[in-house]
């Protein structure tokens, strides 16, 4: 795993800070463009990248109510995996996973990727079989992954605890290409490479409304005024349904909160991500030296960026059994971001009822991964009118009963 030395986190840092100056002095808006992308996190500047770097669409606007990465992209564990189960789920998320790995010099800019590994740790029988399954629907898929047994786990993973009382280690699934990225870094650098090929990124600007005429998009209203626009993208998450009503149709999702939390700096100890979803926990060390700890989804509706604290209690005891060296560690900090979830878990993306208007959410707690590949395949279908990549993942699959199952490999969303 490539290591980073202080003196380069804080450069990079410094980096960020620039960045977050140039950017805060968003341009005043047009009054027409031909793509409003509505969100400037992760996958709506992606979404933006892609329809100029691979369709040459550079007339493009990114909206945003806050500030550029301020929701869910800067709001998770940075986790990078693509071994997922059903077909259409492993190709998006491979090809994020393939643009991952040369992004930094795609964009000129480090996200710092690191290709460290990563365990899903089987904890029951039935976990067991279901990663078996994984596995082999993965080597059709030609996704790189194997399952390994206990002792396998112990080599990669020296502090874990395989024999707990009560969920001891059976083995795991192994992705060694997986990993984790840093999530600020990805956000800036795409908002960097969009400003360079000349697209207004938007700050402090909220969508107040969605200007339809004839089933047809015209553009939408702001706090900043009026802008007109040929197509629409709708990418805010969990936001969605509330952007959705605005243009007069609804999404089948929920809006839930899902939280992390980092403990103090140690010395490294642990190199590789691991995912217990039996227990509804994940871990990885950071490069300044903090254990970053996810649990799962809030049992209730909500708009929250805190979580509950339940979970927390949950989710430490169960890894404190796991890793027993981080007993004694203090919690630093601890946030929470707004998840949409789907009934399949699998993400929509979509045309809509509404002509020139496209929306990609329902990622739940799977879409930092998901960031390039969503973000190609969006562009793609705005600029074609339709991509390989999207082709399944339509609104119409609810109506339809084609629903993608990803209520196992989505770990913590079921």
């Amino acid at each position: 795993m490539k290591r980073y030395s202080m003196f380069a986190v804080a450069r990079e840092a410094m980096r960020f800070h620039r960045g977050w100056e140039r950017a805060w002095r968003s341009p005043e808006p047009k009054k027409r463009y031909k793509v409003i992308v509505v969100g400037a996190g992760g996958h709506g500047l992606a979404t933006a990248y892609y329809l100029g770097k691979v369709h040459g669409i550079t007339d493009v606007a990114v909206i945003e109510k806050g500030w550029l990465g301020g929701g869910n992209t800067g709001r998770n564990t940075t986790i990078i995996r693509s071994n997922y189960l059903q077909d259409p789920s492993a190709a998006i998320y491979e090809k994020a996973r393939a643009l991952y790995e040369d992004l930094s010099q795609d964009l000129n800019y480090n996200v710092m990727f690191s290709p460290r590994g990563l365990l899903m740790l089987g904890q029951t029988e039935h976990e067991v079989r279901g990663y078996k399954r994984t596995v082999h629907a993965n080597r059709l898929q030609g996704i790189d992954t194997e399952w390994i047994g206990p002792q396998e786990v112990k080599d990669l993973v020296p502090i874990i605890n395989i024999d707990g009382p009560r969920y001891p280690v059976l083995g795991a699934l192994l992705q060694k290409r997986g990993g984790t990225a840093r999530h600020d870094a990805v956000a800036w650098g795409y908002a960097r490479a969009c400003s360079d090929m000349g697209m207004d990124i938007i700050q402090k600007c909220e969508v107040t409304g969605v200007r339809t005429e004839g089933g047809k998009v015209q553009g939408i209203s702001t706090s900043k005024g009026e802008i007109d626009c040929e197509q629409l993208a709708i990418v805010v998450a969990g936001h969605s349904s509330v952007m959705a009503e605005m243009a007069g149709f609804r999404l089948p999702i929920e809006s839930v909160a899902l939280q992390a939390w980092v403990s103090e700096p140690i010395k490294p100890c642990m190199d590789v991500v691991v995912m217990a979803n039996t227990v509804h926990g994940y871990m990885s060390q950071s490069d300044k030296g903090e254990m970053v700890i996810g649990g799962g989804t809030d049992g209730f509706n909500n708009y929250t960026q805190r979580g509950s604290w339940h979970h927390v209690e949950e989710t430490t005891r169960a890894l404190v059994e796991t890793f027993p060296i981080i007993s004694r560690l203090k919690m630093l900090r601890q946030w929470g971001g707004i998840v949409d979830m789907t009934g399949d878990r699998s993400p929509i993306l979509s045309k809509t009822p509404v002509e020139g208007i496209f929306v990609n959410c329902g990622w739940g707690t799977g879409g930092f991964k998901a960031i390039p590949g969503s973000g190609y395949g969006m562009a793609e279908l705005i600029a074609r009118g339709h991509s390989p990549l999207t082709d399944q993942f339509g609104l119409d699959r609810f109506k339809e009963g084609r629903f993608i199952d990803e209520s196992v490999a989505a770990g913590v969303a079921h």
